[in-house]
């Protein structure tokens, strides 16, 4: 599909193979080859979003090795790096990855033993591709003494409903699966793209030094009737370097991949996955977790400090960073329940350098959370800047004065926080809630929305339900909803 005709959805779904089905002894076999080879997995994550199919792992926001090693000694062996890497241009993007998985691949030397890294970026194809692969491919080089031989990009985020079939990248949408080039993520000021053919993509995105028809794929015909042999055969082609499209609409489309990677790396070759969510999950081996509910959400030892109602005392802070449309109609959906004391913070006046507009904004959400729950969102006219590199700068002013409004408003001992947007969810963790490091409960719907447990943060933060939130997922009611379930209240339809 690498011509100009429009894919249409219903007819390359309807021409798929049968998926194998799902198998937790597949899962078991991923587990146990790791285990016997004591494999560690990093997993650096542009921002705070890509542990949403994942549980019981931890996270970190610094680079620091005691961290790595604090997190990989967890019984998943997994780490995950936010780096929020989403938030800078390109060249400083490059230096923190390359600090991160230098980090890493230390902390596994010292154990004597090997990691993978993934680079975790956005399933709707947003993030510094190139530079941060490259990154990784020179950390590796210097490090071991030659880079991957294959790069494998798996964007599929099956839980949202971002899948790939027949080199596609599909979103499912209000009209149904359309290509994701014709989404509004594909019109981000920062990075927009044009291709839905993640061949095209890649060629699109290395500035033409990658022809499409140089990037080899792994069909879901490969993996659903080929199975672990046909997928090892187009692994074994690969070398120095060579991009792989992997196709994918379900968990065993992915095991099955992850399976011949562990089976392909045994026999002497390396890989580096640039990946969205769910590929984590399968390389890690775990299996799906329920929402988390009720006491579930704080822990145990929290969790019976709750109510009989099913409510912890206090009030929780809403924090909305994203401005894409989808979060623009969860917080009008939120606005429309009248539970919440709405704070606009006005963006321009905080891009205006006049009167502190942050330190205003904390004191009213301060003495709002006595009252009530808080919704503090920015103004939702976008400020977009002179070119890419202007607008992440924005994003980064108006996201320091978020952190800033919540840091201070920890006096007021919020009982849980929500984040909404990427680069917002980082800053608040770290600059905001002083979380240096954490746990991931589990999620709060199938796959997405997680909800991290600070082990290391601000003394009034440990252990309060963190609540990350991506801006690209969820129905308009899905904020409102999140919110109803921390409180304990019947859940919003």
């Amino acid at each position: 599909m690498l011509g100009d005709k429009r894919p249409d959805a219903a007819e390359v779904f309807a021409g798929l193979p049968p998926a194998r089905p799902d198998d937790e002894a597949r899962r078991e076999s991923i587990r146990a080859l790791r285990a016997a080879d004591d494999l560690l997995l990093g997993v650096l994550d542009d921002d705070p979003t890509g542990s949403q199919a994942v549980h019981d792992i931890q996270v970190v926001t610094v680079l620091e090795e005691d961290a790595y090693a604090a997190a990989l000694a967890g019984p998943a062996a997994t780490c995950f790096v936010l780096t929020n890497s989403r938030s800078l241009d390109g060249p400083a993007a490059a230096e923190l990855t390359t600090r991160a998985a230098r980090g890493l691949i230390t902390v596994a030397g010292r154990r004597g033993t090997r990691i993978q890294l993934i680079s975790r970026s956005d399933s709707t194809l947003r993030g510094h591709v190139m530079a941060e692969v490259a990154a990784l491919q020179a950390v590796r080089r210097d490090m071991v003494g030659r880079g991957y031989d294959g790069v494998l990009l798996i964007p599929a985020f099956l839980e949202a409903g971002r899948v790939t079939a027949a080199d596609i990248h599909w979103a499912r949408t209000a009209a149904g699966l359309v290509p994701v080039g014709e989404t509004e993520f594909a019109n981000d000021s920062a990075f927009g793209y044009a291709a839905s053919d993640l061949r095209v993509f890649v060629a699109e995105k290395s500035g033409g030094t990658i022809r499409p028809e140089d990037v080899r794929s792994i069909s879901l015909a490969d993996i659903r009737l080929g199975g672990p042999a046909r997928v090892r055969e187009v692994l074994a082609s690969a070398a120095s370097g060579a991009w792989v499209v992997v196709n994918a609409t379900e968990y065993s489309d992915l095991e099955t991949v992850a399976r011949s990677v562990l089976d392909a790396e045994r026999e002497g070759q390396s890989f580096l996955f640039r990946t969205g969510p769910s590929f984590v999950r399968a390389l890690s081996g775990l299996g799906p977790k329920p929402p988390l509910r009720g006491a579930q959400i704080w822990g145990e030892e929290r969790g019976a400090q709750i109510r009989g109602d099913g409510r912890r005392g206090g009030h929780g802070l809403v924090v909305v960073g994203s401005h894409v449309g989808q979060t623009s109609r969860q917080v009008a959906a939120l606005r429309a329940r009248a539970s919440t004391t709405d704070i606009e913070l006005d963006v321009p006046a905080v891009l205006g350098g006049g009167p502190d507009v942050a330190a205003a904004t904390a004191r009213r959400v301060t003495g709002a959370l006595a009252e009530s729950d808080v919704l503090l969102y920015t103004s939702r006219a976008v400020v977009a800047g002179r070119d890419a590199a202007d607008s992440l700068a924005i994003a980064r002013t108006v996201s320091a004065a978020l952190s800033r409004i919540v840091r201070d408003a920890l006096a007021a001992r919020p009982a849980w926080v929500i984040a909404k947007g990427g680069i917002t969810s980082h800053d608040v963790m770290l600059h905001g809630l002083g979380i240096r490091r954490a746990e991931v409960a589990g999620q709060l719907f199938p796959g997405t929305i997680s909800v991290f447990r600070p082990l290391d943060a601000a003394a009034e933060a440990v252990g309060m339900p963190y609540v990350v939130f991506a801006g690209n997922v969820g129905g308009d009611g899905t904020l409102a909803q999140v919110v109803a379930i921390l409180n304990g209240e019947q859940e919003v339809p």
